[in-house]
Parts: structure tokens; sequence; C-alpha cells
């Protein structure tokens, strides 16, 4: 496998008043293409900060992040959207599903910012929802279905325009257990049958016996990197 992610000396510090609070302290971290990677650490320990920075969710203030050889760190806001939206795809804890919408519309959503038609926007959201698991939930509203399926269908829409890195934040949080590991199968098949590359933030012991590697934080401070 080749290097995807290539993380270097990255520091974020945050300026509440008059307080500097540094977020991560350089870090360094490389992800292999095809990986699926937990992070993991105690509140407060850097963990969604990092995973923000990979998304291009937000900026460092030192270091570099380089993603499939981009450095993002020298991206402008409105370059940054684009590759966002061609490159990554976003799982979060609240699914945010537009409630007025179908299922297969919230699918649609991200390919509004292409230039596919309508129609090939349409059979790519199909295809997304049959992928995990729900071509039969395509006109239903959020409010009709279960959590684990709205979960289902914001995965669904976070791999409808085929991006090489998906980044989840606590996906199964709002999950009971049984409903959680099914989830977290269906990112696994993701991961080892569609090669996406995965980076998830998780307290979950449970959860991340799914990831191929686990890697530690604390105090901003990556602390261990181990098989998961």
């Amino acid at each position: 496998m080749s290097t995807l992610i290539e993380i270097r000396g990255l520091t974020k510090v945050y300026q509440r008043g008059k307080q500097k609070v540094e977020a991560l302290h350089s870090v360094n971290l490389d992800i292999e293409r095809g990986d699926f990677v937990a992070l993991m650490g105690p509140s407060g320990s850097g963990k969604t900060t990092l995973l923000n920075l990979i998304g291009g969710l937000d900026s460092p203030t030192s270091g570099s992040i380089k993603i499939d050889g981009q450095a993002l760190e020298k991206m402008g806001s409105g370059a940054l959207a684009k590759w966002r939206a061609a490159h990554v795809g976003f799982v979060f804890q609240f699914y945010n599903l537009l409630p007025v919408l179908t299922a297969q519309r919230n699918v649609e959503l991200p390919l509004l910012l292409t230039r596919l038609s309508a129609a090939r926007r349409r059979q790519n959201a199909a295809v997304a929802l049959q992928l995990v698991g729900l071509a039969d939930r395509a006109n239903h509203k959020p409010r009709e279905l279960s959590g684990g399926q709205e979960q289902r269908v914001a995965i669904a829409r976070a791999i409808v325009s085929d991006p090489s890195l998906l980044v989840c934040d606590e996906p199964t949080g709002d999950l009971d257990r049984e409903t959680a590991d099914e989830i977290l199968g269906l990112l696994q098949t993701l991961n080892r049958e569609h090669g996406k590359t995965i980076v998830m933030v998780t307290h979950d012991p449970k959860a991340a016996e799914y990831a191929r590697r686990i890697v530690r934080l604390d105090k901003g401070t990556l602390v261990e990197s181990e098989a998961a």
C-alpha cells in the first residue's frame, strides 16, 4: 500500500480570549491508502481536531498535512472546499439529514455541487443506497427510518461521490450495540471490499476493533499506534 495521508509536525492552537489552547502538538502520522484507522483518546485529547484537519474542515497553526500529495495547509478556503467535495466523505454521530427530503434526495445532495445530470445524480444515489442495504427505503423521509437506517443514509451520502477518504466522527455514538455493530460492519466492508480509506474517531473500544489500526492521542500528542 502507498501512503495516502502524510502528517508532519502538525500543531493546532486555538485562541480563547487571552488564553491560547494547544489542541495538537507536533503530531507526525502516516496513513496508508486503504487503511482503516481508529483515533482514540480521552476527552480533550485532540482526536476530533485531528480528524477535522484531515478532512480539510480546519487549518493547522503550523506543520504540514498532505493527502495524496496535496498540501492542505497551502490551500485557500475555496480550493479546500472543492477538494473536500471531490475527495472526502463525512459521517457524523448525528446524521444531519434534511427532514423534508427523502433518503434518495438526501444522498443526492453532494452531487448538486457537480456537473452531473439529474438522471445521473439519481442513478448514483440509487447505487449508494443499494450498497448500504437501503434500496427499498429510497422514498422514505428520515422520520420514517430507524436511527441505524438514518446513519446508513448518511453513509450513502458520504460515499455517493466516490471519495477516496471517509472521515467518521463517533459514527455509532448515538446507536445501540447491535445497530452500532451493523454500521461498523458496513464501514469495514467499504474499507475491505471497496478500498475506502477510513479515519474514525471513537471512544468505544469495541468500535475500534473493527479498524485495522488504533492511533491514541493524549493532551494533543500522539502516544501510541498499534494494530487493532
